[in-house]
């Protein structure tokens, strides 16, 4: 009967251990990624999403200068432009209740780096100097639909 009780108080004990691991790892799968879309932001072109949430982090697809109520690319200087890519990736922030403030890290991709100065003040109109996030800034090639500007950020919650 001790055997018994022995046994029955380990298989107890190994029920309660899986229980409590199955429950902890489906509740992390579930909440592994979230997608975020909106409609006030333009509509990939793509497989990919406007941005996807994993842990305390959202990492927002490069947004270029698309219009989402047009669906007509804003090119007419590249201030205009970079004001619309701006736009675009504040209202995916706001999507997911997110701000420039949690914006920890931004990739600037530019089809000439002598756009920069312009680019840097339409961008910096955006964050406060104290709240401003990492960021590099480089010159690419080419660009899809041969934008001049793409930018894609990574937000903390």
């Amino acid at each position: 009967m001790k055997k018994f009780l022995i046994f029955f108080s380990v298989c107890v004990v190994i029920f309660f251990i899986a229980l409590t691991y199955n429950a902890f790892n489906n509740k992390n799968k579930t909440d592994m990624k979230r997608i975020i879309n909106t409609s006030n932001a333009p509509k990939p072109i793509g497989p990919y999403n406007q941005a996807v949430i994993s842990g305390d982090l959202m990492f927002i697809s490069g947004q270029v200068a698309f219009d989402p109520n047009t669906n007509e690319l804003v090119l007419d200087d590249i201030q205009a432009e970079t004001k619309r890519v701006m736009e675009n990736l504040k209202s995916i922030l706001e999507e997911a209740d997110l701000s420039f403030n949690d914006v920890v890290k931004t990739t600037i991709f530019l089809s000439n780096m002598n756009d920069f100065q312009q680019v840097n003040e339409v961008y910096g109109s955006y964050f406060s100097n104290d709240q401003a996030p990492a960021r590099e800034t480089v010159e690419v090639s080419r660009l899809p639909k041969d934008v001049n500007v793409e930018i894609s950020m990574i937000a903390r919650k």
